[in-house]
């Protein structure tokens, strides 16, 4: 007999599924986060100020997410309306040692992380005489531990008050499949709070699908996509060097291997939105020999989040789409429309990249590179979709 075919399970991410993904901004208080969310959203929303908690609700807006295929399709349609694909980011409000017994705006604070989807966090690497620190000085590292100590400690919280109603439910005992679902989740949140406990995040744990859904719901702090900030001064940016930097990485290989670290300076991002044009803050990063850290951190944070995109393109409109990755074209259709999903038939698709090797749409269709595909198609990053779909009922 032949053997059998592998089956391919796919992998059940943690955190809340959907497309319109969110991620905050967190750090101590002081640390620069309110100057970072001005720079990235090139808006006067945030409050930087010289003193701990001058963010207090947490601020919203939504990034242009930078992506060269979208504008090589808005210069080859040239269309009457463009519309990029956007990130939703937050500011929140600066935490402190203490924060999950209520410190500071501690409640508050981790409330507002969990309510967002991943953490952009900012570490400071900066002096600054004139800049309060509030731990005293600056040391990147106990500021890392300062953080992930309080919301670890608030997700043990979160987990001992679901294990205990987990427990309460299971003394019942019996053998019906509802029994045996709920030992199953207790086995899955007794093994979340040995992780916790024993001092690690339950986002670098390797969880099964069914385990994964069990702790989706409980909204863990440690369980987000964490994109680390290191905020140097401009000088140090442009150099690529800090006598911090080394300590840092190591500290993340051995506390959160795998999660980006990215060096930026927020003064000189802050900087460099005060030109009128593009071109010229471009300029300014050519004459310093650096870069623009912003289209990298938006990249890298959607990568993060697992979201891809696919385009609808005509002379009309170029629109860019916001998908998880694996997402299939029913679902995606209903990202343009909720009844496209419900009545949703069939997809015409080619990918970006066919398309800008042969040049234009025609050629595409003329050399039968169009693919049409029914519901299980899973949308690829890039794809150029043309959705067939019913009448919607009344």
């Amino acid at each position: 007999m032949p053997p059998k075919k592998e089956v391919k399970v796919e992998k059940v991410h943690l955190g809340r599924p959907g497309n319109s993904l969110k991620s905050g901004i967190v750090g101590l208080a002081n640390v620069g986060k309110s100057t970072f969310f001005q720079a990235l959203t090139k808006c006067s929303l945030g409050n930087p100020a010289n003193f701990p908690y001058a963010t207090i609700d947490p601020e919203e807006a939504r990034v242009v997410v930078p992506d060269d295929r979208f504008d090589w399709l808005c210069q080859s349609y040239k269309p009457k309306s463009i519309v990029p694909a956007n990130l939703t980011v937050y500011d929140i409000a600066g935490l402190t040692r203490g924060a999950s017994t209520g410190a500071g705006l501690g409640n508050a604070f981790l409330s507002h992380i969990r309510a967002v989807d991943a953490v952009f966090q900012v570490v400071r690497c900066f002096d600054d005489a004139e800049i309060i620190h509030v731990e005293g000085d600056v040391d990147p590292v106990r500021d890392l531990e300062i953080i992930a100590d309080e919301l670890r400690i608030k997700d043990t919280e979160f987990v001992e008050k679901a294990h205990a109603l987990l427990v309460k439910e299971t003394r019942r005992g019996g053998q019906s499949l509802e029994m045996k679902k709920l030992k199953e989740e207790q086995a899955t949140v007794e093994k979340v709070l040995e992780v916790l406990k024993a001092g690690k995040d339950v986002r670098h744990e390797h969880w099964s699908p069914k385990e994964v859904e069990v702790i989706n719901p409980l909204f863990l702090l440690s369980a987000k996509p964490t994109v680390y900030l290191v905020n140097l001064s401009e000088k140090d940016y442009i150099r690529q060097k800090n006598k911090h930097l080394p300590k840092i990485a190591e500290w993340i290989k051995e506390h959160a291997a795998g999660d980006p670290i990215i060096p930026i300076s927020v003064c000189f991002q802050e900087r460099l939105i005060r030109f009128d044009t593009e071109a010229e803050a471009e300029e300014e990063c050519k004459k310093l020999g650096t870069k623009d850290a912003l289209p990298k951190i938006i990249t890298t944070m959607r990568k993060a989040l697992n979201l891809g995109s696919f385009f609808t393109t005509g002379t009309d409109e170029v629109r860019q789409w916001t998908i998880r990755n694996g997402t299939k074209a029913p679902q995606a259709a209903g990202v343009i429309h909720g009844d496209f999903e419900k009545t949703f038939i069939q997809v015409v698709v080619y990918n970006f990249n066919v398309l800008k090797e042969l040049g234009d749409e025609a050629t595409v269709k003329a050399q039968g590179k169009v693919m049409t595909k029914g519901k299980e198609y899973v949308v690829e990053d890039g794809d150029i979709l043309l959705i067939k779909a019913g009448a919607a009922k009344a």
